[in-house]
């Protein structure tokens, strides 16, 4: 084992010094990163459909059940619970199996029964997800249009004689202030980790195999594992640093907040770094050259991080093989990992699937690289 470590060190060393000396490599790592928080940060947004929600129905009348149907009959929303208490939704709201919640009050129907007399009002109360300000700010407008829409309906079923005293109260979690860059950044995150280090150690380990640096290497004695982990090392500090400045870029002119367990963040991050290192490493033993190396890393990289991840399109409106497919991207698992941590605090009880997921992935791609390795070779 300490012969392991020494040579598996020494190799990083190298490798570090090859990174230190090549001048694009640190460009490409540490100003693409910037760039990119920048552009997203401050110019994207994105409309979704189908917000799933639950209706906590505490009246239990028959008026109050023609509110639920006019949530239900709006193609804004898709009712996936009806809880008994808000505590239940909320509950619901943290595990990240809705995005809003519509609690009907007791005394609803008799309330609207009466008119309003004295100046009752009824408030119903929508509880939402802030940590996806888009979908919260959309949720919000397509509730105001139900509820406006029932109103009215109400309304002209009294032939104009009769207002509704109905109002809502809305409070917002995880993001009070539906600001899209607390949502956005965190998704920037995953996308430059997974792009950059796939890229970064495909183009780099290509070059090695151009000038036959890697041939020699794998013709000493040094194990396949040892060589592996040696070529990803430097990489995996450099894509610690790129999460850092995201973050540190991220709190500093968004407020993106750090709402988890730190040591949790860091540790799921380490996952997905070898992800995506393993990634680059098997497209370089695949590939022939640099060139081709680039085509496929990018192609394998950025087109499913920004397209089948959940950060530009909600993966549950995706068609179902495209959903199936997703299980296979670990930025999936990444952008639901940052913004559970980040906005939600949530912990390993919450996110375990997510942080399974992004460790099977990690130990099949190191698996496959470095099988990979030896095929190659024999």
């Amino acid at each position: 084992m300490r012969a392991f470590l020494i040579r598996t060190g020494a190799l990083a060393a190298k490798e570090t010094l090859h990174v230190l000396r090549d001048q694009q490599v640190i460009y490409l790592a540490l100003g693409m990163p910037l760039t990119m928080v920048l552009l997203f940060g401050y110019a994207v947004s994105f409309d979704v459909t189908e917000i799933p929600i639950a209706i906590v129905d505490h009246d239990r009348s028959p008026a109050s059940r023609r509110v639920a149907r006019a949530f239900d009959a709006s193609d804004a929303f898709r009712i996936v619970a009806r809880p008994e208490r808000a505590a239940d939704a909320d509950v619901l709201l943290r595990r990240g199996q809705i995005r809003a919640a519509l609690v009907v009050p007791r005394g609803y129907a008799r309330t609207l029964a009466r008119g309003g007399a004295s100046g009752e009002t009824i408030d119903l109360q929508l509880l939402m997800d802030g940590a996806d300000g888009t979908t919260a700010r959309v949720a919000l407008a397509y509730a105001n249009a139900a509820v406006s829409a029932h109103v009215a309906q109400l309304a002209a079923g009294s032939a104009g004689t009769f207002s509704p005293p109905i109002a809502t109260r809305l409070r917002t979690l995880f993001n009070p202030r539906m600001e899209s860059a607390l949502f956005v950044v965190p998704g920037v995150a995953a996308v430059v980790l997974g792009v950059l280090c796939v890229l970064l150690s495909s183009i780099t380990v290509a070059r090695e195999w151009e000038r036959g640096s890697m041939e020699q290497l794998f013709a000493t004695p040094v194990e396949r594992l040892s060589i592996v982990l040696g070529k990803l090392l430097p990489y995996l500090v450099l894509g610690f640093v790129q999460l850092l400045l995201v973050l540190c870029l991220g709190a500093w002119l968004f407020e993106v907040p750090a709402n988890g367990s730190l040591l949790l963040l860091f540790g799921v991050s380490l996952l997905f770094i070898i992800c995506a290192l393993a990634q680059g490493l098997l497209i370089s033993m695949v590939a022939r050259n640099q060139q081709v190396a680039t085509q496929v890393g990018a192609i394998s990289s950025v087109m499913p991080a920004l397209l089948l991840s959940g950060f530009i399109f909600p993966i549950d409106n995706m068609p179902a093989p495209l959903q199936w497919i997703s299980h296979v991207v670990p930025a999936r698992y990444m952008i639901t990992l940052l913004r559970g941590i980040l906005l939600q605090g949530r912990g390993v009880a919450e996110l375990w699937p997510q942080v399974v997921g992004v460790a099977v992935l990690a130990v099949v791609l190191v698996a496959l690289a470095t099988a990979r390795s030896k095929r190659r070779l024999d």
